[in-house]
């Protein structure tokens, strides 16, 4: 039943008007007769109030319900456009006309983390409209309805005459006619949002510019597209930044221990900015521990300044990662917490959590203990200059460092023996990374060198880990673990189908462990196939995941591990900080009931923005090289087949490190067939053809520097191939007799 209203009680223009405003769902005639109590005449009254009142254009509806124009109904359908100073979302009517009903109104979204309706940028969303106190319209989300597909991206370029045509940043994606009326303010070489309007029978479909992101002239326009492309937040609102701004140094007080003599030391890359992580390595004096070593690894205490439900959590939640681009790094944290507070400077004074573990002399683990610590680290060293350090180069680092860095070495030898036996998943695949010039092009492309040092900091931090699930499941306290799953039965399948055309047999024929993989790696060490074998073992993995279930490791060989040793630039390690604080009773900043009771929802996010970083700094990656080889149409270049399909065959450049495509119908004269088992495409006449791994020649033909596109053309001369065998009583199983044919034998003239 609507409610009565308190105030004016009697039957007036005013109070009909002021009863539509507070019950924008509940206006109907029959609830403001009900609300008014009008019968008889007061009803007569009533119908002529409000009959002068549309007429006077100062209502509209009636059917369902009345309401005032440009009022929002108690229920709608938004989409989220973007973020306030504070963080906030922001949602706007999907359908409005704004000639008549005025600029599109813009309301606070209010969600419930608990409910499984985590809405962002991008969505549509049915919301329940409120008012606040204030007069803030809120938007409290029932349900996300969809992810926003009906917006494009792209590059505006006008046409003379008025209006343009969008140019696509996605291969996939079509390219736009906009009219005159439908530029808005984009200018040449902005990077716009638009709104496909309306398809012609023939030319180019009509859209129209909703947003002008920015302009592509500056430095950082190809990862500028990613971040839109994906929905990354880049921008800190004023008020996490105000918050960052404020915070104030640690102080050394109880449960806090005073560490600041223990000499540890950074090792980053040389053009490291924020330094999270310090580590220390002494010979243990225990008797009973003869050869042994004891390890400290020291980890910014980032939770003290982060806290749960603050401005600067909820930004941290929502980015989930540190996304890392050729031409910027995007920060999970502001620069005041990641660059500064929570950055172990050297002689510094700076809070962290540490783990201490005691090591036997064969790198087995015997105890290991948690504390929340002030450090000061003694040396900022680069992982070159420490390497170079032992390996014997004068200078190359501060004066009484070389000490400790000499028992680090000795300790990572134990453990190095340890990692041996337990033998974790063993792949060879060299990462590259572009260099940019003052320009932001590419430069060169380089494999930084792989070293001891990188191996060191590596199974330390891994040691780390395992540590810090462990406590955390002796203590029965929820948890975020990094996840990684065995490979499915399907991905062995097809892994084992490949490896059976090169006569190589994947052992293991009950439960599989790394070590299996591993067998196979080292048998095609330094031959021709070693490359392709390892990027298909690759892609037989699962993806890792963050989850608050244990299901071990499968890469690492590890039973339980989580993920402690970055919470500048990962939500979770922040998490499991959090959590180590609340299960050792460490102080300040721990484990919200409100987080722990949303960790399944919390791992989920984040392992949604770990992907979608991925993806975006992979995209980056495209568009760059081909800006890099755009003026380079009609060279040849020396590639790997990376990728086999049914339309053709992905052909990366291992100078650059992108890929481009070759359509199956331009690599001859004959109808090519796929054979998925031996990611193979051969000629029906010839039998010859192209494999997954093999090393050609191609001539690059088209590049689309925004889509990050690159076609090629095949200058290598095709191979006569195996024949898969399995593939082959595959096919013949489930090939079907002809007309001509008896059961199992082909007919005259056909071949399979």
């Amino acid at each position: 039943m609507a409610p009565r209203p308190k105030a004016p009680v009697e039957l007036s223009r005013e109070a009909v008007l002021r009863f539509i405003a507070d019950n924008p769902t509940r206006s109907s005639k029959r609830d403001i007769a009900k609300a008014f109590g009008a019968k008889g005449e007061n009803r007569l009254a009533l119908k002529e109030i409000l009959a002068d009142l549309q007429a006077e254009g100062v209502i509209e509806g009636g059917r369902k319900n009345f309401s005032r124009p440009g009022a929002l109904p108690g229920v709608a359908v938004l989409e989220i456009r973007r973020r306030d100073s504070d963080g906030d979302l922001l949602a706007e009517p999907t359908n409005w006309d704004e000639d008549e009903r005025g600029p599109r109104p813009r309301l606070l979204v209010r969600q419930h983390r608990d409910n499984g309706h985590a809405a962002g940028i991008g969505d549509r969303i049915l919301a329940r409209i409120t008012e606040d106190e204030d007069g803030t319209r809120i938007a409290r989300v029932i349900r996300v309805l969809e992810k926003r597909t009906g917006v494009a991206l792209g590059v505006f370029r006008p046409m003379p005459g008025g209006g343009g045509r969008i140019e696509p940043v996605d291969r996939r994606q079509p390219e736009y006619a906009i009219g005159p009326d439908d530029a808005g303010e984009a200018a040449d070489g902005d990077l716009v949002e638009v709104e496909p309007s309306r398809r012609n029978r023939a030319g180019l479909p009509f859209a129209r510019v909703v947003e002008v992101v920015g302009s592509l002239k500056s430095e950082k326009a190809i990862s500028t597209i990613a971040l839109h492309a994906h929905g990354i937040p880049h921008i800190f609102p004023e008020g996490v930044l105000k918050e960052a701004e404020a915070a104030g140094p640690a102080p050394l007080e109880a449960p806090r221990e005073d560490w600041r003599n223990l000499p540890l030391v950074t090792i980053d890359p040389a053009d490291a900015k924020d330094h999270d992580d310090a580590v220390h390595a002494e010979p243990d004096t225990d008797p009973g521990n003869p050869g042994g070593f004891v390890v400290t690894v020291a980890i910014a205490d980032v939770s003290w300044y982060v806290r749960p439900g603050s401005k600067l959590d909820r930004e941290a939640r929502l980015r989930g990662n540190s996304v890392y681009f050729p031409d910027r790094v995007v920060p999970m944290l502001p620069e005041r917490i990641s660059n500064d507070l929570c950055s172990l400077r050297e002689g510094v004074e700076r809070p962290a959590m540490a783990v201490r573990m005691i090591f036997s002399a064969s790198g087995d683990k015997r105890r290991h203990s948690f504390h929340r610590i002030m450090m000061r680290s003694q040396a900022k060293l680069a992982y070159e200059d420490a390497q170079a350090a032992i390996d014997g180069a004068a200078g190359a680092v501060p004066d009484g460092v070389l000490p400790l860095l000499r028992t680090l070495w000795a300790a990572y030898g134990a453990l190095a023996e340890a990692r041996a036996r337990r033998e974790p998943l063993d792949l060879d695949l060299p990462e590259r990374k572009i260099v940019l010039d003052k320009a932001g092009r590419v430069d060169c492309v380089m494999v930084p060198q792989r070293l001891d040092a990188h191996r060191l900091i590596e199974e330390f931090m891994i040691q780390a880990n395992v540590a810090a699930a462990e406590t955390l499941e002796e203590r029965r306290q929820a948890l975020i673990y990094r996840a990684h799953d065995a490979p499915s039965l399907s991905r062995l399948e097809s892994l084992r189908d490949f490896l059976r055309s090169l006569d190589l047999k994947l052992g293991g024929s009950g439960t599989l462990r790394p070590s299996h993989f591993n067998s196979i790696l080292r048998q095609v060490k330094e031959s021709e196939h070693e490359a392709l074998v390892n990027e298909v073992v690759l892609r037989s993995q699962s993806q890792a995941a963050y989850s608050p279930s244990n299901i071990g490791h499968f890469g690492l060989n590890l039973m339980r591990y989580a993920h402690f040793t970055s919470p500048i630039r990962r939500y979770a390690d922040l998490v499991v900080h959090r959590a180590l604080i609340t299960a050792l009773d460490l102080g300040e900043g721990g484990l919200s009931q409100e987080d722990e009771d949303n960790l399944e929802t919390t791992a989920e996010e984040i392992s949604k923005a770990e992907r979608r970083a991925m993806a975006a700094e992979r995209d980056t990656v495209d568009r760059l090289i081909a800006h890099h080889l755009a003026d380079r149409i009609g060279d040849s270049f020396e590639g790997r087949i990376t990728g086999v399909t049914k339309a053709g065959l992905f052909v990366s450049l291992p100078t650059f490190g992108a890929d481009g495509f070759i359509p199956i119908g331009s690599l001859g004269n004959e109808y090519y067939r796929f054979d998925e088992a031996a990611q193979t495409i051969s000629g029906e006449r010839s039998g010859r053809g192209h494999r997954l791994g093999d090393a050609v020649t191609v001539r690059l033909v088209e590049a689309l520097p925004m889509a990050g596109s690159m076609r090629f053309e095949m200058l290598s001369e095709p191979r006569k191939l195996p024949r898969s065998t399995q593939s082959f009583h595959k096919a013949r199983r489930g090939r079907t007799s002809r007309p001509g044919e008896r059961k199992g034998k082909p007919a005259k003239g056909k071949r399979r």
